[in-house]
C-alpha cells in the first residue's frame, strides 16, 4: 500500500445560501482546492463527492462545470460522515495503486428543507415516534448529567468555547461570542438542550486533494500526510446500553490509534463532532483525552481551548462553524491540515505536528445504523 498526503484544500463560509444551486455551492471550494495545490484539473485522476440529502449525481453536477466531466465520478452517501467517506474512498484508491491524484469533496445544501431538524427516514418506527436528534442526544446528556454529575453551566460552557475559537474563524456560520447565562436564556429544543446548544444547519462545501506521498512535493511545499483512515458502522447489541458510552466512536478511535500507531497522547489538535454540547464532552473520554466522567473539568482546565494542552474544534466546531451535513468531515480535514501546515492566523495551534478528525452520523434505531469516520494527519 502506497503513502498517501493532502496537497490541497478548499471550502467556502459555511452560511445560508437559499438562492445558490448545490452546484454553486461547490465549485468555488474545488477551484480554491486546484489552486491551493498547484496543480491542474487534468492532473486529477478520480474524482469523489460527498452529499447526505443532495439529490442523485451531485459529483456530475458539480464538476462537469469545471470542465471535469468525463472523469471517474464517484458519489458517496453516508449521512453525517459523507464527506468524510469520500476521503476515505479516495485515500484507498491512492494507497492500492489505482490512482496518482484525486479529490474528494463534501457539499450540502439544508436551507432547501427551510429549516427544522434534519429529515430523517419516516420508515424509522423512532424517528416515526420522534426520535429525532436533539431528542436522542437530550437523552444522552441528560443521563451523563445523572452519572456523573453534569451541571447546565458546564454543557453552556462548551458554546462559550466554541464561540471564541469561530470568532477567528472567517468561515464559520456564528462568529459572534457568547456566555453561560446568554447559552441558558436562549430557548429550549430539548432539555437540556437550549437553542444555542444545538449545531446550526446551513449550506457548505469543502474539498481535499489527495496525492501518492511520493508526487506530493512536485506540486506542494507543505504536504501533510495521512496517517489513518478508518470507518465503522453501528453494531447490534441487545439487552441495555450505556448512553453515556459513544460505543462507535470509542470502538473506531481504538481502530485507529491502532492503525496509525499513536495513541491519544500523541494528538495536538483535533476536530470532533460537537452537534450537541454533550457531544463534545463525551468524544474527550471516547479518544481518551481524559478518562470517564472528566470531561467536564477537562474543558474547564482550559485544555482543550485554543493554547491548552489539546485544543479541540479550534475551528468552532459545528456548534458555531455549522453543519451542513456532508459538508462537515471534509471542512474538519481542512481545518486539521491547516493546522498542520502553520496557516491558521490568529486560531493557528502552536507546534501542532499531528492532528485529528471525527464525523459520525446516524444513530437512530439503537444506535445500530450509525457511521464513524475518523482520520489522523500528521506533518
Amino acid at each position: 500500500m502506497r503513502k498517501v498526503s493532502v496537497i490541497g484544500t478548499g471550502m467556502i463560509k459555511f452560511g445560508k445560501y437559499p438562492d445558490v444551486s448545490l452546484a454553486d455551492l461547490g465549485w468555488p471550494a474545488v477551484k480554491q482546492a486546484i489552486a491551493d495545490a498547484g496543480i491542474e484539473p487534468r492532473d486529477i485522476d478520480a474524482l469523489f463527492c460527498g452529499t447526505g440529502l443532495g439529490g442523485p449525481m451531485p459529483g456530475q453536477r458539480i464538476f462537469g462545470r469545471l470542465g471535469l466531466a468525463g472523469l471517474p465520478i464517484i458519489n458517496v452517501e453516508n449521512a453525517c460522515s459523507s464527506g468524510s467517506s469520500a476521503l476515505s474512498l479516495g485515500y484507498t484508491a491512492i494507497a492500492s495503486g489505482r490512482y496518482d491524484i484525486v479529490m474528494a469533496m463534501g457539499v450540502e445544501k439544508l436551507t432547501k428543507f427551510n429549516g427544522g431538524t434534519i429529515p430523517l427516514e419516516r420508515e424509522d418506527w423512532e424517528v416515526a415516534n420522534g426520535l429525532v436528534m436533539p431528542a436522542l442526544y437530550a437523552m444522552r446528556a441528560r443521563r451523563y448529567m445523572h452519572d456523573y454529575g453534569l451541571t447546565r453551566e458546564q454543557l453552556a460552557s462548551v458554546v462559550v468555547k466554541s464561540r471564541r475559537h469561530a470568532a477567528l474563524n472567517h468561515d464559520a456560520q456564528l462568529r459572534k461570542e457568547t456566555t453561560v447565562e446568554e447559552v441558558l436564556a436562549s430557548r429550549m429544543i430539548a432539555d437540556p438542550f437550549t437553542l444555542y446548544q444545538c449545531c446550526p444547519t446551513g449550506d457548505g462545501a469543502a474539498v481535499v486533494i489527495l496525492c501518492a506521498e511520493e508526487l506530493a512535493p512536485k506540486y506542494c511545499s507543505r504536504p501533510v500526510k495521512v496517517v489513518a483512515s478508518h470507518v465503522a458502522s453501528g453494531v447490534f447489541e441487545s439487552g441495555p446500553r450505556d448512553m453515556t458510552n459513544p460505543e462507535i466512536t470509542v470502538r473506531c478511535a481504538r481502530e485507529t490509534y491502532e492503525e496509525a500507531g499513536l495513541g491519544p497522547e500523541d494528538i495536538d489538535v483535533a476536530e470532533v463532532h460537537d452537534a450537541f454540547t454533550s457531544a463534545e464532552l463525551m468524544y474527550y473520554e471516547a479518544f481518551g483525552f481524559c478518562e470517564r466522567g472528566e470531561a467536564a473539568q477537562l474543558l474547564e482546565s482550559g485544555a482543550t481551548s485554543l493554547g491548552g494542552r489539546i485544543p479541540v474544534n479550534p475551528s468552532g466546531g459545528l456548534l458555531s462553524k455549522g453543519h451542513p451535513v456532508a459538508a462537515t468531515g471534509a471542512a474538519q480535514v481542512v481545518e486539521v491540515v491547516r493546522q498542520l501546515q502553520g496557516r491558521c492566523g490568529s486560531r493557528q495551534v502552536e507546534g501542532a505536528k499531528v492532528g485529528l478528525t471525527h464525523a459520525t452520523g446516524g444513530g437512530i434505531s439503537g444506535f445500530d445504523h450509525g457511521v464513524c469516520a475518523i482520520h489522523v494527519f500528521a506533518v
